[in-house]
């Protein structure tokens, strides 16, 4: 009998996971102490996901139940899927757009970046990519290798430059997201279906993130982490890293 297609879907999204386990530890170990290192320093943690979807990779660690409190995402307008998929996209293309974002967010030299985006080659990607190396900020990328090797130079969607993120990043943590994003093939349909992309960028993210809390109790210092305001005390919980980090994050 053949399984369900939802079941297949998942033994597909969950080998694609192991792998990212298997074969991306190191890196996001390294990632997870580059985070830790600058936590310490009492700086933010930036991160940037310029793109429709790959937004949400900078939104899910951003204000998270659970999750760091010091992370300042650059959550914006222009890639935001529900002002238009169409208008997204073309911001997305746009050279010089993720710059004007990244310049008014306070980074110095020594702070951190993380890059979240599935396909790692369209112009906000890669200026967001060379404004960090411009400016002396260590640059994480999470990306998937195998679709910026497979895009073709001159397509559409790349920066004029042709570069791909993980040629330009300090650190690359590697989603193995398939070129094209989507794993399924169904008889009778054209086109492949089923994505991987945020499950993958969510995985991995909350994965630096957790290596940089424990990293940090390691060496003794308490991470400022959120409780969740729909539980038991959360709001009591929070009261002191809101108040920490309140005037320092401007969309806390």
């Amino acid at each position: 009998m053949t399984s369900p297609i939802h079941v297949t879907y998942l033994d597909k999204a969950t080998a694609i996971l192991a792998r990212i386990r298997d074969e991306e530890g190191d890196a996001i170990v390294r990632a997870g102490h580059a985070v830790a290192d600058r936590i310490a320093e009492d700086r933010l943690i930036y991160v940037i996901g310029p793109g429709g979807h790959s937004q949400i990779g900078a939104e899910e660690v951003f204000s998270r139940a659970g999750g760091l409190a010091c992370i300042w995402s650059f959550i914006d307008d222009g890639f935001y899927l529900g002002h238009g998929a169409a208008r997204s996209m073309a911001i997305e293309r746009t050279p010089g757009y993720a710059r004007a974002i990244l310049s008014g967010g306070g980074m110095t030299a020594g702070d951190v970046l993380i890059i979240v985006n599935a396909y790692g080659i369209n112009s906000s990607t890669i200026d967001s990519a060379n404004y960090a190396r411009e400016n002396g900020i260590l640059s994480i990328g999470v990306t998937s290798i195998a679709n910026q090797r497979g895009l073709p130079q001159g397509h559409p969607s790349r920066h004029p430059s042709g570069k791909d993120l993980c040629d330009l990043v300090d650190i690359v943590v590697d989603t193995k997201m398939p070129p094209g994003d989507a794993v399924m093939v169904i008889d009778g349909v054209r086109e492949k279906v089923g994505p991987v992309s945020t499950m993958v960028n969510a995985f991995t993210m909350n994965s630096i993130m957790l290596e940089a809390i424990a990293e940090l109790a390691r060496r003794g210092i308490e991470a400022p982490i959120w409780r969740s305001s729909n539980s038991p005390g959360g709001d009591e919980a929070n009261l002191d890293v809101t108040a920490r980090y309140r005037n320092r994050i401007p969309n806390l």
